[in-house]
């Protein structure tokens, strides 16, 4: 069975949305490497329908050296969207048909890579609150972002999670990866 992932850029009082606006110079070297490793097992991308919409927008224009525009632009695309029709002019992108649980059991249990959620926050959400979603990984940056969406709610269930890896860059960055505790 193929692993479902995700990661999130992460402030310290847990602001997950724009973290371009909040990241300052802490991205580093040992983050790029740990990045690195992660898209080298990756061959599949979930994207939700805001996701999609920025990134088709800019990496199919990005730098040709670009690490992340090499990785992102020709891996197979898969995006969740209720308002999205048609096909899907990025490279390699398709909707999701029907529903979306249903989709990644099955794109779970097809040969493959690692499959990476990297587009919206709702899906991760979703996605590990339905028991679908393999690891975690939070990538908090030591800032204090003070505004924006945070991953969870007060409204969440308790969701007992276990600690798979954690590591701190030179930055000071911790990364910290879980996984749903089995009962």
């Amino acid at each position: 069975m193929r692993k479902l992932s995700a990661g999130l850029f992460h402030s310290i009082d847990g602001v997950v949305e724009a973290p371009n606006l909040w990241q300052g110079d802490s991205f580093d070297a040992e983050l790029g490497d740990e990045m690195g490793s992660l898209l080298a097992r990756v061959d599949s991308v979930i994207l939700g329908r805001i996701g999609y919409q920025q990134w088709s927008g800019y990496w199919p224009n990005a730098g040709p050296d670009d690490p992340f525009a090499i990785f992102i632009n020709p891996v197979q695309k898969f995006v969740a969207s209720n308002t999205l029709s048609g096909t899907l002019e990025w490279q390699n992108s398709e909707l999701i048909e029907g529903d979306l649980d249903t989709f990644i059991r099955h794109l779970k249990n097809i040969d493959g890579g690692e499959i990476s959620l990297m587009g919206g926050i709702s899906l991760v959400r979703h996605l590990l609150f339905a028991g679908l979603l393999d690891e975690l990984t939070l990538i908090t940056h030591p800032v204090i972002a003070g505004a924006g969406r945070h991953l969870f709610t007060t409204n969440d269930p308790i969701t007992p999670l276990v600690l798979l890896r954690s590591s701190t860059t030179s930055k000071g960055n911790v990364l910290t990866t879980y996984g749903l505790r089995k009962h």
